[in-house]
């Protein structure tokens, strides 16, 4: 296989992402590729170690190429070279959420029946309360690194050859959220992955020259592919934080170049008096993702830093699709331009291209898109066109300059009185009223019209009024697409990648008109 550009390639007779993301361990054994919150840091050679070790371990415990691994485990050096042990075993690495309970487990275990599961300690599946786990090896991996899986790799020789895979082998499965039903398994390939992180590094500049700071989750593509990859194959090491704390963020911000955020990151930034323009002047990016930037948190980062967060769009099953430019106008509402490779429309419900402007569903073609859903073919056959096109699921529109609009999810569309509203819009109505700081508008069973607009509003002003929003939404937008009932909370629901759960909305507010 070819490709071209500084973050080449694969040899034409191996496919393995392990060879891309550890090529600068021959190169550059004794550059750092992760330093660890309390200083301690892993070159590339020792991560190329641990995983070559790590891989003979999980080989011993049963698994072959083709196998799954489930990764139930805190955040960690030695869990990201567990990863590329995955990757150099060629066994297929299904990373999970801390937070899933046994219920949760059980499904997932019975659906991709792994044949080793690493767990923390803690884990349901460490306690054999996963009845589903069957035959799989359980081994532990505990936050700081011990455990059985260590213990087994402190016994390796760590000389087995990496395995030879083919460019759509399958190196992941990533469940989805199950947001409207039980999570499916999309199949991610050596390809997707390798395609996407060699156009990242192109689109955002990213060099060895670079650090990023990564403190996302690693059981997400977020911060797993298109944070670890990209670092990895550039060559820039990662300031490694467990978690997104604030001291800590603020602390490495003087030592790098790069972060890569939900955001929640960037709203809880602007809350700290901390967040001036010498706190960044050592950074040179920074990128949000995982869940739609408000404008006032765009602006407002950029007055107080002067930084604009350049905002991009991915989804589980294609890992990065656009971005706002690295060089260039970084539009509010707007997440930029296809990356290279990556084809895009707007398209009606029979999968006619529309023209720009025009609101329809985003399909995409590209080397980024999965291979389908493990065991699901109906799913898949579903979730794509005959001629190929991947149906995201998400509505969007390509303005005159192409610039990129998600207007929501397909399953947000609210159909009221036969009208058609995208929740987006009534959002970006009320979010900029005074005393608003967000809201998910969502559509409820309503007798007469079917469903109606319904605001489910976070107040900064206590004293703000419920029908103020409503008479301000009226003066702003055609009588139909405004609230017809407006409900203050404290907080959104969201899930662990910062997105509003706007199913959970519905079934909470499902009964309001029935009252």
């Amino acid at each position: 296989m070819h490709r071209t550009g500084p973050h080449a390639s694969y040899e034409s007779h191996d496919a393995n992402l392990f060879r891309l993301l550890t090529a600068r361990a021959a190169s550059h054994p004794h550059a750092p590729a992760l330093i660890a919150q309390d200083g301690a840091a892993w070159n590339n050679a020792a991560l190329a170690r641990e995983a070559a070790l790590l891989a003979e371990a999980i080989v011993e415990a049963g698994a072959r190429p083709g196998d799954r691994l489930m990764m139930q485990v805190a955040k960690s050096p030695r869990a990201v070279a567990l990863y590329l042990a995955c990757l150099r075993a060629g066994v297929i690495l299904i990373p999970l959420n801390p937070a899933y309970g046994a219920d949760e487990l059980d499904y997932l275990a019975a659906d991709a029946e792994p044949s080793v599961i690493v767990a923390d300690p803690a884990s349901p599946f460490a306690k054999g309360s996963v009845a589903a786990a069957g035959s799989a090896k359980v081994l532990t991996l505990a936050a700081d690194g011990t455990g059985t899986l260590a213990e087994r790799a402190g016994k390796q020789p760590g000389t087995a050859a990496p395995h030879t895979a083919e460019r759509q082998e399958i190196a992941a499965i990533l469940y989805t959220s199950g947001t409207t039903g039980r999570p499916k398994g999309a199949m991610i390939s050596h390809d997707n992955l390798a395609s996407n992180a060699s156009a990242l590094c192109g689109a955002w500049g990213i060099t060895a020259n670079d650090t990023l700071l990564h403190a996302l989750p690693i059981f997400h593509t977020h911060g797993l592919f298109v944070a670890i990859n990209t670092a990895l194959i550039a060559g820039a090491p990662m300031h490694f934080l467990p978690k997104f704390e604030p001291d800590a963020v603020f602390a490495a911000m003087r030592r790098s170049t790069l972060m890569m955020g939900v955001p929640t990151f960037y709203t809880r930034l602007l809350a700290d008096p901390r967040l001036t323009r010498e706190a960044t002047a050592h950074m040179r990016l920074f990128i949000s993702g995982s869940a739609p930037l408000l404008r006032e948190t765009l602006d407002a980062f950029e007055e107080r830093t002067g930084h604009r967060i350049l905002e991009r769009y991915g989804m589980t099953e294609t890992n990065m699709i656009t971005s706002n430019p690295l060089d260039g106008e970084r539009r509010p509402g707007a997440v930029g331009f296809p990356l290279p490779g990556v084809d895009i429309r707007i398209a009606d419900e029979a999968g006619n291209a529309l023209p720009r402007g025009e609101t329809g569903g985003i399909e995409l073609k590209g080397p980024n898109v999965f291979r389908g859903y493990w065991r699901n073919p109906a799913k898949t056959a579903e979730e794509f066109r005959p001629d190929g096109w991947f149906r995201t699921g998400d509505l969007g529109r390509i303005d005159a300059e192409g610039y990129l609009h998600i207007v929501g999810r397909a399953k947000d569309l609210i159909i009221t009185g036969g009208f058609n509203v995208y929740p987006k819009e009534v959002e970006g109505v009320i979010d900029a009223l005074p005393g608003v700081e967000e809201s998910a508008v969502i559509g409820v069973p309503h007798p007469d019209f079917g469903e109606a607009v319904t605001a489910i509003v976070v107040a900064s002003d206590p004293a703000l009024d419920p029908e103020v929003i409503r008479e301000a939404s009226r003066e702003k937008l055609a009588a139909f697409k405004a609230p017809k009932a407006v409900r203050l909370v404290d907080a959104l629901p969201r899930n662990a990648m910062g997105k509003v759960e706007k199913a959970r909305l519905r079934a909470l507010y499902a009964d309001i008109f029935r009252r």
